[in-house]
């Protein structure tokens, strides 16, 4: 399969036509504008710092759909002892930025780019980038970001520098998108960790048909903050 080049014009190639490992196209730029339509169509932008822009959207796709997270005994004791206090779009920069640094195994450097940091910070402040944060006192000590658009939540990266830290995070993320009637989480790639919660692949048919129904409902824009329960 051929890898399109972007240039200035506000357009993707047909998702279909990504190779075997997910590459659509490279190039381009990362405008909001650009991002959003990005989203819209399953695609995402991965690359490493001084290198073109790339462009994926793998088949098949990992997501969650909310309504089936599963969550371990052990996990729930954790929880139910609330070793953490969690907020959101509390700190969101500094939960990219700690993403960036986090060790991944096999995987040298990252792609939170300061270029990156940039364009999703923007996002942000267009309220359709959110953050979860886990802190111990004033510490802040796990958490993640993603984007939203209509009844979808696109998960970007996660760390923590403590134990269940990003986990007890997530499950607190996913529970609420399920009270405002969320329908899918993207994961974007495979990853044992998330499929112990219950994500799990979709074929493209099927992801891009839940994909587009989702993004139907309306966004939820703004700063997010729990429900009051």
């Amino acid at each position: 399969m051929p890898v399109f080049r972007l240039g200035d014009a506000l357009v993707f190639p047909d998702p279909a036509l990504a190779d075997d490992d997910g590459l659509l196209a490279q190039g381009g730029d990362l405008r909001p504008e650009r991002l959003l339509l990005a989203y819209r169509n399953g695609i995402f932008p991965w690359y490493s710092e001084g290198r073109p822009i790339l462009w994926w959207s793998p088949s098949p796709r990992f997501a969650l759909l909310p309504e089936a997270l599963h969550v371990g005994r052990s996990l729930r004791k954790s929880i139910a002892r609330a070793p953490f206090r969690l907020t959101l779009d509390t700190a969101f920069e500094e939960v990219m930025r700690r993403c960036g640094r986090a060790p991944r195994p096999g995987q040298h450097g990252t792609w939170i780019t300061r270029a990156m940091l940039a364009a999703y910070a923007e996002l942000h402040r267009m309220g359709v980038a959110h953050s979860v944060e886990a802190w111990a006192g004033e510490r802040l000590v796990g958490g993640l970001y993603g984007v939203a658009l209509g009844g979808v939540y696109f998960g970007e990266s996660m760390f923590a520098d403590v134990d269940d830290a990003s986990k007890i995070a997530f499950v607190a993320l996913v529970e609420q998108l399920q009270r405002w009637q969320f329908e899918l989480i993207d994961c974007q790639v495979h990853t044992h960790h998330l499929e112990r919660f219950g994500a799990r692949m979709f074929s493209r048919p099927e992801w891009d048909e839940r994909l587009q129904h989702a993004l139907q409902r309306p966004t939820r824009p703004g700063r997010w903050s729990w429900d009051p329960a």
